[in-house]
């Protein structure tokens, strides 16, 4: 049903990095969440009325927190597709990992509520009513989150969505807290036992699992997360595929909220080489990186000296000396500076964010194993961390 409004009603709809493509389909699932979970929230008010049953009754108000949830969804995704203003110039997309955190924070409250009704209903045990209509009532509600599930899973991952991820999760626990709703029904029907209260904290239980997890999801882009090792790469093998490119570091990724990513790199070219040339190379490759990425993309050159005997040879003990500490450090930046008593080497060391070793105690274990070569060399370091 969605692919076939998807195919109606969104243009472009293959176009998933364009903001305006991401807004109509966030719409599209935003309303058709608030239409399905109103229906399974007036269906399951109707079967614990009937059935006097905690358990139905909270499933069901769980419904209806999913369709506010939709609602703040589908308001995020509209906000978030306002253009850049005086105010904001990167765009307003991070509104939409904060309409996430809001549908988690509404999850929670609607949980932590309904824990509290089940727990009363432990100790005030009460056997429900059980009855065909109740039955399918049931049946069909975990269909449709099976439904709801799929399709939020998908056009999640299309999308790149933590928002929808999150939807697809929340369906996906739905999914199971009704099973067990269902189970303590058949249960109570078929042996007396007076399950209901118990299930129904296991529902609320599994719905503050869902909202401690679409926090976590909307929190760590709107905190600052790493970039994904896929985007890395896709990144570095744009600019490497330029011959006159040696390397590249200190990338920076921006994400100002999806399809809204600015980044910002080093990349090592020839000292000798022509700077008029390089400079439109750099050009060149930062419109690649916008058009295959949709992303901006600054770019600093950074000159190596690629020419001299003695700078390659040193270049190669002090990636050796590194290689003898950590295999996971590298380097970059290299530069040589030689003087009548000493000479400075100058480089900058990659870290992982665990490295062991503190920035200064690895900068001393370095200098040391330098001096080991020759007593004349003298190091002089920065230390970055790795990216991913």
């Amino acid at each position: 049903m969605v692919t076939l409004f998807a195919k109606i009603f969104i243009k472009n709809r293959e176009d998933t990095k364009n903001p305006s493509v991401r807004q109509a389909y966030g719409i599209l699932c935003g309303a058709m969440g608030i239409f399905l979970n109103l229906c399974l929230f007036a269906g399951k008010v109707i079967a614990g009325t009937i059935s006097h049953s905690i358990a139905i009754t909270a499933d069901a108000f769980n419904n209806l927190s999913d369709a506010g949830s939709s609602i703040i969804t589908l308001i995020g995704f509209k906000m978030a597709g306002q253009k850049p203003d005086p105010h904001h110039p990167f765009g307003h997309g991070r509104i939409e990992y904060i309409s996430g955190l809001l549908v988690s924070v509404v999850i929670l409250l609607m949980g932590v509520e309904l824990l509290k009704s089940s727990v009363s209903k432990i100790f005030h045990p009460e056997m429900p009513v059980f009855s065909p209509v109740i039955l399918v009532i049931l049946l069909a509600s975990i269909l449709v989150k099976c439904y709801m599930f799929l399709y939020n899973r998908r056009l999640g991952r299309k999308l790149d969505s933590a928002a929808m991820a999150a939807t697809a999760a929340d369906s996906l626990s739905d999914t199971i807290a009704t099973s067990a709703v269902l189970a303590a029904t058949l249960i109570g029907h078929y042996t007396s036992l007076a399950v209901d209260g118990w299930c129904g904290l296991l529902v609320g239980l599994f719905i503050c699992y869902a909202g401690c997890s679409a926090a976590r999801d909307t929190i760590s882009p709107l905190l600052g997360q790493a970039p994904d090792k896929e985007f890395v790469m896709q990144i570095n093998d744009i600019v490497m595929a330029h011959s006159e490119i040696l390397g590249i570091h200190d990338l920076i990724v921006h994400n100002y909220g999806p399809g809204r990513v600015l980044i910002s790199l080093h990349v090592e070219v020839p000292a000798d080489g022509d700077f008029v040339a390089l400079h439109d190379l750099i050009d060149t490759i930062e419109h690649e990186l916008r058009d295959i990425l949709n992303c901006h993309a600054v770019i600093h050159m950074d000159p190596i000296c690629t020419g001299d005997e003695e700078t390659t040879r040193l270049n190669g003990v002090v990636k050796s000396c590194l290689a003898q500490i950590n295999p996971s450090l590298s380097m970059h930046d290299f530069r040589v500076v030689a003087g009548p008593t000493h000479t400075n080497l100058i480089f900058d060391v990659v870290t992982p964010y665990d490295f062991p070793l503190s920035d200064a105690d690895l900068k001393a274990l370095i200098q040391t194993k330098m001096q080991e070569y020759s007593s004349a060399y003298y190091t002089v370091i920065d230390v970055d961390k790795q990216m991913v």
